[in-house]
């Protein structure tokens, strides 16, 4: 790897070792492969390292199926001598940053020309937690700074009086909860009047108890609570250590995730429009997350380049899915990913050195020519295809995107997840980072990590453990995209360690990822709640709401049957219109669960049919203070009917 940089940016491109002496396969001795500008730089054997943090439960010895992973890499780029396009990541300006981040977030009429608009933010500034305002106050100061700097003309407004108006109209627009006992450093000196600084009170119920008075283990992931306020409040460093330590497979902690009452909530299970809310709140909180742990975040920005516009290989993930779902309406995942992988598993998993021994250089070269012109005409021999050479070729692909997986805008921050200090603080930045991918992006992770976990179930045969999955892997995620100085600063062993120790936690944790943890929900559905209350304030929203008010009345008493007419308190009317029964009163208990809902359905047979099975149908939460939720069977509905009275319930098949 090579690195040029320039007054806007780093460029990256690929540099082709020339081989060299050493007792290790491939020629190079574990520990001593070259990976950033400085070619004479070494890493003696038995050299110390970092063991803090993730680094330590990986060592020298350990590493060799890293390097060797490289060489092949490196050999497999020196087959393929066509140029690749540099990759070049913007260096952005002073505020640029800042300004960038509150749009991602959503608050971009905070500054700028639209600031006079911040009104708009109220609502969403009203459900954010101490730590999360906090974060956003540091960024708004930042621009504002800039701003001004640049002598703008349009008004700059104080970020003192952006939080003042959030709070000067909480009684307003929250729901008058006592304020959080949790301070963040910047404003614990602050006075109960709010006169030093911003005064942040917040409205959310899970703020009232404090963390060290809620019922979680040391290894129960608490989702109940902001991660960040969660930090703030971590004073016995036991905590800390309980999670740290020991290496191998069987050493890493056995997080869980507690039982939700409420029902766990995945990612796909929420309507997009309440996804975007999501997105915009795991932002802000994965970056006070990282403020409170004095981790810095920065998202990198790839300046645009030409890529191809066709193909298998070096093709943008949304241009090949367009292209995909011509060819397969409806298809998440890249068709090409997806063959390769049932390629590999139809041989057999059991394979010694799956995933670590690659296919020959000039064959993978050859065959990835040959699928480029024949994969979608279906005239593709797969026969031809030897099991190690799938491997390599799904490794290939995952390199040879345009921009990595994990994204440009955050991969610096995937890899600065070793850095953070305790084994629970950097899955839940994972779990938060995975909200912030774009959906492909996403869908295809998900759909590799699955892959690697089944490859690991058969490890007693294939003798690939967890950590030697993760060594193979880590290099083709992280190590050509390798953005950021730190990095590069960074001795060649620790960013090598840490990256792998990122892939482990990613595998090993893979279904805790795709996880929303349950206090971004209340938020979004606190939103949707203020949301709501703020619209009935308007005059003309007022005269609309009676109207179709006044027109479903009218539209129910033309629908409703005797059995309609009076739903009696505790009791819920589902409606199932894909099934036999279409509707049903269903009187609420203290154990029934989603899933018994769905069963009872599925149980009542009339005249027609019964075409869908239990696996494919779910009960759906909408309206109220959701848009709509899917729910997990273990669901108690009548928890979740206390938390949104006011939803409708129905039986559907799930979007794919």
């Amino acid at each position: 790897m090579s690195w040029r940089s320039g007054s806007r940016g780093v460029v990256l491109t690929a540099y082709h070792p020339s081989g060299g002496g050493g007792d290790a396969p491939g020629g190079r001795r574990s520990g001593q492969y070259t990976m950033n500008h400085d070619h004479s730089k070494k890493t003696p054997d038995g050299a110390s390292f970092d063991r803090s943090g993730s680094q330590d439960s990986l060592d020298e010895l350990s590493m060799d199926d890293y390097w060797k992973e490289l060489e092949n890499i490196h050999e497999t780029r020196g087959n393929n001598h066509e140029e690749r396009v540099a990759l070049v990541v913007k260096e952005p300006d002073e505020g640029e940053l800042e300004e960038e981040w509150l749009k991602e977030a959503g608050l971009s009429n905070l500054f700028g020309e639209s600031s006079g608009d911040s009104l708009e933010s109220v609502v969403f500034l009203s459900t954010l937690t101490r730590t999360q305002k906090a974060a956003v106050e540091k960024r708004v100061e930042t621009v504002t700074q800039t701003m001004r700097k640049r002598n703008k003309q349009h008004q700059i407004p104080d970020v003192r009086d952006i939080f003042r108006l959030q709070n000067d109209s909480k009684g307003k627009v929250c729901d008058g909860s006592e304020p959080s006992t949790v301070r963040t450093n910047e404003n614990k000196n602050e006075t109960q009047d709010g006169t030093k600084g911003s005064k942040f009170s917040l409205g959310t119920d899970e703020q009232k108890s404090p963390l060290e008075d809620m019922p979680f283990s040391d290894t129960d992931i608490n989702l109940e609570i902001s991660f960040a306020e969660q930090a703030t409040n971590i004073k016995d460093s036991s905590v800390g250590k309980m999670c740290k330590g020991g290496g191998g497979d069987t050493l890493l902690p056995n997080f869980r995730l507690p039982k939700d009452k409420t029902g766990t909530t995945k990612i796909g299970d929420l309507a997009p429009q309440d996804m975007k809310k999501v997105y915009s709140l795991a932002l802000i909180e994965l970056t006070a997350l990282y403020d409170i742990l004095g981790t810095e975040f920065k998202q990198q920005k790839a300046v645009k380049i030409k890529t191809k516009d066709s193909g298998l290989f070096g093709v943008p993930l949304s241009v090949l899915l367009e292209q995909d779902q011509k060819k397969v309406p409806g298809t998440k995942i890249p068709l090409i990913f997806q063959k390769l992988i049932s390629q590999i598993e139809e041989a057999t998993l059991e394979t010694e050195g799956l995933l670590r021994i690659p296919g020959v250089a000039t064959r993978i070269k050859s065959l990835c020519q040959e699928l480029e012109a024949k994969f979608y005409e279906g005239t593709f021999n797969w026969e031809n295809v030897k099991q190690h050479d799938a491997a390599s070729l799904l490794k290939l692909f995952i390199r040879e995107l345009p921009q990595p997986l994990l994204t440009v805008e955050y991969l610096k921050a995937f890899q600065d997840v070793q850095s953070l200090p305790m084994k629970k603080q950097q899955l839940q930045a994972l779990n938060l980072l995975v909200l912030l991918l774009p959906e492909a992006n996403r869908d295809t992770l998900k759909v590799l990590l699955e892959f690697l976990q089944r490859v690991i179930d058969h490890r007693d045969k294939n003798k690939m453990t967890l950590n030697n999955v993760a060594m193979v892997m880590a290099p083709n995620l992280f190590t050509f995209h390798g953005f950021g100085s730190k990095t590069i600063e960074q001795s060649e062993f620790v960013m090598a360690a840490g990256t792998a120790n990122v892939m482990r936690f990613m595998i090993q944790y893979q279904k805790l990822l795709w996880t929303i943890p349950k206090f971004i929900v209340n938020q979004v559905r606190k939103q949707n709640t203020e949301s709501q209350k703020k619209e009935k304030k308007d005059k003309a929203m007022k005269k609309l709401l009676k109207k179709m008010a006044y027109d479903r009345e009218k539209h129910e008493k033309q629908e409703k049957t005797p059995n309609d007419a009076d739903v009696p308190q505790g009791v819920i009317r589902v409606q199932a219109p894909h099934l036999s029964k279409v509707s049903m009163a269903i009187q609420l208990t203290e154990d029934l669960k989603a899933g018994d809902i769905v069963a009872r359905f599925l149980s009542q047979k009339s005249g027609n049919v019964q075409t869908l099975k239990k696996e494919e149908v779910f009960l759906y939460e909408i309206g109220g203070n959701i848009g709509e939720r899917c729910l997990d069977d273990e669901t108690y509905m009548k928890d979740l009917y206390q938390l949104n009275p006011n939803a409708e319930w129905v039986i559907k098949p799930k979007q794919s």
